[in-house]
């Protein structure tokens, strides 16, 4: 069958210059047909995401305008304005593809609202929402390999696409034949016919508005003196994140050169992701060099900052996604109290994988602390649930461990550019009080205890990974484990079954959340293991956290159960 489907695309007249070289190229070729066309790309929550190439299995135009094509589909039965709204970064045949889906959107006769060069996560979500869009389209593989892109598809109200309309637009994308089954309309046709327009520079400025009213303690920075190194790692970021730092008064800026321009190849690090040191080495280099007090990278969809601080030493030191959310939350909360501006009944929300502290800090200011299942769309359905109640102004911050951070509701989805708003204004206010970011951290832990979290990952590539992946998952769960590193577990919660069950005694109670593929251990002495596959990639991913009297203790912890778990993910 994939054969047959290899040889259909080979004989099909291909608009992309670069597939028909490819196919050729791998004639004969059994494994790498088969690997192409053996299967689709599957289109969920999380939209597409696969290597650039030729083939169903890969990301290309005609693998967008399919998907385009089903979207196009469910948004004409949705009424309402029938506008889409499209941005994409910079990665390879990002611009492509996202002009390939305007082009057949038109040819639907939804109108496009799509931005006339590259923009990151928010500004999409901002303007489905500022247009009152019944859709929007991010072209990213957020922190992926340079080989990979991806398609993020959005609800109306500018959050990741429910599971009910990802359904309804699969179910249209099979339908659709993926070489001859989308209608198109030549870019260049649907600007003459206003069908496709470029994003406002209204739309622009009010994004940027939005960001810059959520200062907790405005025009702070100005004479702070706070140095900065910013680098954003070749992608999304730097246009947005400059307006905004510069528009709160932060002028001494060194942006690291060599990742200062959008470049798909991201030619100095094989991972643009700001949680791993070689993404920031450069920056941190450079730091070193200008003694800057702070350094922090955004990733290519600039969705997730990263952030290294200046110790006493001189020294620098990453911070994890869960510390700066626990950092980002306590300046908020007590600059807020300070002030008078936190309201009534507060809440901030993370997901149940990030660090337990954010609960015990929350809890400190009388911020209620909800916890919701992984993934930003989560946080953006509790800002939802506020709004539609009249409470929007409730929610003061949500976050998650993998560096995403949002303060206010002018979107539904972690912002990189207020996140490094708020981290560059916090760092300056610890400046300002002869303190640092780093300080401020460890007075967080002799206060609530020193906390670790660590997140660990196992790779399983090719056809058979997800087999591999469901098979252990499924272990977990008919022999589940009783102790790891001789630590005992107190109770497991099933999101898949929707209970957490003690094992002493077998009793079950319900998660109150939607059902998802994550386990989580409860173990004496207060640590906690999570196993969850990732929803985006090949991968299973453990969290851990520990609770040690200090570091080390912590980490020695941590690496106990790691290497407890360890075979049960071989």
């Amino acid at each position: 069958m994939y054969k047959a489907e290899y040889e259909r695309w080979l004989a099909h007249e291909l608009s992309d210059p670069d597939l028909k070289p490819e196919l050729e190229s791998v004639a004969g070729d059994d494994e790498a047909i088969k690997d192409r066309f053996a299967v689709s790309l599957k289109f969920g929550t999380a939209g597409l995401r696969g290597v650039i190439g030729a083939g169903t299995n890969r990301m290309n135009v005609y693998v967008i305008r399919q998907a385009t094509q089903g979207l196009a589909n469910w948004v004409r039965t949705q009424g309402g304005s029938q506008t889409v709204a499209i941005s994409f970064d910079s990665r390879n045949k990002s611009d492509v593809f996202a002009r390939a889906a305007a082009e057949v959107l038109a040819a639907n006769g939804v109108k496009v609202r799509i931005y006339s060069a590259l923009m990151p996560v928010p500004a999409l979500s901002f303007a489905t929402r500022y247009y009152n869009c019944n859709a929007g389209i991010m072209v990213t593989a957020s922190h992926n390999p340079a080989k990979y892109n991806g398609y993020k598809a959005y609800g109306p109200d500018g959050c990741q696409m429910t599971d009910e309309a990802a359904d309804v637009v699969y179910a249209e994308i099979q339908k659709t034949d993926v070489l001859t089954g989308a209608k198109a309309m030549p870019f260049e046709e649907g600007l003459a016919e206003g069908l496709i327009q470029y994003v406002g520079e209204d739309c622009c400025e009010a994004l940027y508005a939005a960001i810059e009213s959520r200062q907790v303690r405005p025009g702070l920075c100005a004479n702070a003196g706070l140095k900065l190194v910013y680098s954003p790692l070749n992608g999304s970021g730097l246009v947005p994140v400059m307006r905004v730092l510069g528009d709160i008064g932060i002028t001494d800026i060194t942006i690291v050169p060599e990742q200062k321009d959008p470049d798909g190849n991201f030619p100095t690090c094989p991972y643009p992701n700001p949680e791993i040191f070689e993404a920031l080495r450069l920056g941190l280099e450079l730091a070193e060099k200008n003694g800057a007090d702070l350094m922090l990278a955004t990733d290519p969809d600039a969705d997730r900052v990263g952030i290294a601080v200046r110790c006493k030493n001189g020294s620098y030191e990453l911070l994890s996604g869960n510390e700066v959310g626990v950092l980002l939350l306590d300046y908020i909360c007590a600059a807020r109290l300070e002030n008078g501006t936190m309201p009534e009944d507060p809440v901030m929300v993370k997901s149940i994988v990030s660090t337990p502290l954010a609960d015990v800090v929350a809890a400190h200011y009388g911020v209620e602390c909800r916890n919701v299942l992984t993934g930003f769309k989560w946080i953006g359905d509790q800002i939802a649930k506020l709004e539609a109640a009249g409470e929007v102004e409730r929610f003061i911050f949500g976050f998650e461990e993998s560096y995403g951070y949002l303060a206010g509701s002018y979107v539904r989805d972690k912002d990189a550019v207020i996140g490094s708003m708020l981290i560059c204004e916090m760092a300056a206010y610890y400046r300002s009080k002869g303190s640092s970011i780093k300080e401020k951290l460890e007075r967080i832990y002799t206060q609530y205890g020193r906390y670790l979290n660590k997140v660990d990952s196992f790779e399983f590539p090719g056809l058979s990974g997800m087999d591999k992946m469901a098979a252990i998952m499924e272990k977990l769960r008919s022999q589940p484990p009783r102790e790891f590193a001789g630590y005992r577990v107190l109770t497991v919660a099933d999101y898949e079954k929707g209970t957490v069950t003690e094992l002493a005694t077998g009793n079950t109670q319900p998660t109150g959340l939607p059902a998802a593929n994550v386990l989580i251990y409860a173990l004496e002495g207060g640590a906690a293991v999570v196993v969850r596959p990732s929803g985006t990639e090949p991968k299973i991913k453990t969290y851990f956290t520990t609770l040690g009297k200090d570091l080390a203790a912590a980490e020695a912890q941590k690496e106990a159960l790691a290497a407890a778990l360890g075979p049960v993910l071989a």
